[in-house]
């Protein structure tokens, strides 16, 4: 058990701008509002000027960093209209009625339009909205496309908000880049060019991805914060080890029950986050369950909160919370995001949630009253522990950057074919859409997906002009090849997966997890491109057996460093999926392994390799161990790439052999696991040294004797964790760090 505190701080405040509009400020007055933050009031005069990214703390009033500039304008000009778009349906919902608590009711007339909205209310909110809350799906499928039902708002259109900007990072990151550069070029066919403002939590780069989200340039960054930072004690707790040797501890569902039980008990009004569905609602169940047998009252008060439930069940469960009625809420990320649930006083954080930015997201929910506890507990995976052998350095690490990379080849053409239906493509859209634009058209072309025109001339137009593209393109995928995922025993089309991951995600046998439920596959259908699957209660899980065979197709940039030669390009990914082997929920142990009949899939990605002199290695790292070894600093690498870049470790790749037929040496690959790259690589590529510093620690660190799930064994590894070689791996990490100055001593192993 590690704690520490944060001390509150003072708020700095402004007077409220006398340019403000009288209604405004006299509805400010009606709220008790007699002052700003300094962060608002600057935002307020930035957005007059030019786009604005504003990062500040949780619950730091960032909505009125947005609120105020949008309701000043729609009070001063009573056509303009308003585009809020978010993440989440519960955000929608929640900002709706943070603006109706302004009373503007003349003048502000919100309404929200996403998949819940009633088909007969949709031709009213087109005609009369003035502030339309929206996310950006809803944008891509139902907006753009049918911007001649919207005609009114594009026309009218001044201020595009972009709330919790940093969830738009990686692949639905990139897709919502690609949106929004769609969306300025149909507001300027319709004459007009909205101001974009932009709210985010902490991350690396605010700047770098409001302009890379947004095609914009000279944003304006505020991220000095002038809220009160309330006082909040933070407690780190490792679950005991139960066998040393092994690694395992003890669950941290069962600590995380007791520790919500007692608060729940002790009167603290509790936020706890989970980072699966499945696992909201055992936690939910087992802390119910504890409750029950003592203070029955008590477990009617602890509810779980999921994406998966129906409107009405969400907007019950948010006005409980908000009115205070609940005694615990367990939930995945859905509210980590900026929704207002009331005044909590605890946020209990079970697992790592994969990025220090969300983990100090999530903590920021407790403390409203101006005092909170935060507490984090820890499972066995390599994060978790590198945390917890290393508490007060997090709590003091820069967050990571988000990623995203709008140009994807396959991302950036689809949305180029949206952008076809919407309107010609012609030379003007470079100024929304890049200068590349047109190589790609011409791709397109030779696909036979776009033509030229005569008038205007040489304007790029669909081939099939009655097609629907954005229908065919997912904003949650790389590629628009996938596989249906079907319940056979109702008929329900479950979901989709990505065809490259297809075959190791639900090939036959493979145990399929969707909505907290499980399934079996029964069939994976090649030719239809379906996957047949059953209601599954057994105990067990599979992880799938694969070869994987890298191409470097292209070299994009390369440095010398820690004594490797150290690239960056495109590769092409081939794997074959042999395999897969069952292990029983409870222990992990080895069921069997069952044999798979499957052709290989390729894909082509970003990548960056690093080349190792094994005669140099030598002495360090015997020949004997060095695939070993390579497997191990591999794995190492991938688990700590996302303390760089705010990604998960399924979305990264990796190759390691002791040869490899173009480097003609022993080489170890790390690849974007999406096809055609997001950017990760690219990011480890310019940090590599600060990669490779993690790595060593994460595998030096942990105490166990020869590689455990918390350093060096890997939940998606295609090679079933064979071979690992842990000190193999540690030798091999302190060669490259005293590469660059001396040669590394020999390590006994």
């Amino acid at each position: 058990m590690r704690e520490a505190s944060e001390g509150p701080g003072r708020a700095r405040l402004s007077p409220i701008p006398s340019e403000l509009h009288p209604e405004l400020a006299a509805a400010l007055a009606g709220m008790g509002v007699e002052s700003l933050y300094s962060h608002q009031a600057e935002a307020l005069l930035a957005a007059v000027e030019s786009p604005t990214m504003v990062t500040t703390g949780t619950a730091s009033g960032k909505s009125m960093c947005f609120n105020l500039p949008t309701l000043h304008i729609l009070c001063e000009q009573t056509r303009a209209r308003a585009l809020y778009l978010y993440p989440t349906k519960a955000l929608a919902q929640d900002q709706a009625r943070a603006l109706a608590r302004f009373g503007l009711t003349k003048r502000v007339r919100p309404a929200i339009y996403d998949g819940d909205t009633p088909r007969e209310a949709r031709a009213q909110i087109r005609k009369s909205a003035n502030v339309v809350l929206t996310n950006p799906d809803m944008l891509h499928v139902g907006i753009l496309p049918n911007h001649g039902a919207w005609a009114e708002m594009f026309a009218n259109l001044a201020v595009v908000v972009i709330d919790e900007a940093h969830v738009y990072r990686g692949v639905f990151g990139s897709h919502v880049a690609n949106v929004l550069r769609r969306l300025r070029r149909i507001a300027a066919a319709y004459g007009t060019e909205p101001r974009f403002l932009l709210t985010s939590a902490t991350i690396a780069n605010p700047l770098e991805l409001a302009e890379r989200l947004t095609g914009l340039e000279d944003v304006r960054l505020i991220d000095e914060d002038g809220s009160p930072a309330p006082q909040r004690r933070i407690a780190v707790w490792n679950p005991p080890l139960t066998d040393e040797v092994l690694g395992t501890r003890r669950s941290p569902l069962g600590e995380a029950a007791e520790l919500l039980a007692r608060l729940a008990r002790d009167g603290a009004r509790t936020i706890c986050f989970m980072k699966s569905r499945k696992g909201v609602e055992v936690l939910s169940r087992l802390v119910k369950e504890d409750l029950g047998a003592s203070d029955p009252e008590l477990a009617e008060l602890v509810v779980p909160y999921r994406a998966g439930y129906t409107a009405q069940q969400r907007r019950e469960l948010e006005a409980r919370l908000i009115g205070g009625e609940l005694r615990a809420v367990i939930t995945t990320d859905a509210l980590e995001l900026g929704i207002d649930i009331g005044e909590l006083d605890a946020a209990v954080v079970v697992t790592f949630p994969g990025t220090v930015a969300s983990l100090r997201q999530m903590w920021g929910r407790a403390g409203r009253r101006g005092r909170g506890l935060a507490v984090y507990v820890a499972g066995e995976d390599a994060l978790d522990q590198f945390f917890c052998r290393h508490p007060d350095e997090f709590l003091d690490r820069p967050v990571e950057a988000a990623i995203l990379d709008h140009e994807s080849a396959l991302i950036y053409r689809a949305h180029l074919l949206c952008a076809a239906h919407e309107g010609p493509l012609d030379g003007a859209d470079a100024e929304f859409l890049g200068p590349r634009w047109e190589a790609h058209a011409e791709h397109l072309e030779s696909a036979g997906e776009l033509r030229r025109r005569a008038l205007p001339a040489g304007a790029f137009v669909p081939r099939r002009p009655g097609g629907y593209p954005a229908g065919e393109v997912s904003l949650r995928s790389a590629s628009a090849e996938s596989f249906a995922i079907v319940d056979v025993s109702s008929g329900e089309l479950l979901g989709s997966t990505e065809a490259a991951r297809a075959h190791s995600t639900v090939h036959e046998g493979a145990i399929y997890m969707h909505m907290g439920r499980s399934y079996e596959v029964r069939e994976l259908d090649l030719e239809r491109r379906r996957a047949l699957v059953a209601p599954f209660g057994e105990d067990w899980y599979t992880q799938p057996k694969s070869e994987t065979d890298t191409e470097i197709m292209r070299l994009l940039d390369r440095r010398e460093t820690l004594g490797v030669t150290l690239s960056f390009g495109e590769v092409s990914v081939t794997d074959t999926v042999l395999a897969y082997q069952r292990r029983r929920l409870s222990d992990h142990a080895q069921i069997d392994i069952v044999g798979l009949d499957l052709p290989p899939t390729s894909f082509a990605t970003q990548a960056l390799w690093f080349e190792l002199d094994a005669g140099a290695l030598s002495e360090t790292v015997p020949l004997e161990i060095l695939l070993g070894a390579l497997h191990a600093t591999e794995h190492a690498q991938i688990a700590v790439l996302p303390l760089i870049a705010m990604c998960d470790r399924w979305d990264i790749g990796g190759l390691s052999t002791n040869y490899h037929p173009q480097t003609g040496t022993a080489t170890i690959f790390l690849y974007d696991g999406h096809p055609g790259g997001i950017g990760i690589t690219r990011t480890a590529f310019q940090r590599f040294e600060e990669l490779c510093r993690d790595a060593h620690r994460l595998i030096a660190e942990c105490p166990c004797a020869s590689g455990c799930p918390s350093c060096v064994q890997s939940p998606k590894c295609g090679n079933l964790n064979e071979p690992l070689h842990k000190a193999g791996a540690q030798a091999l990490l302190e060669w490259l760090q005293s590469a660059a100055s001396e040669p590394a001593l020999p390590v006994a192993l």
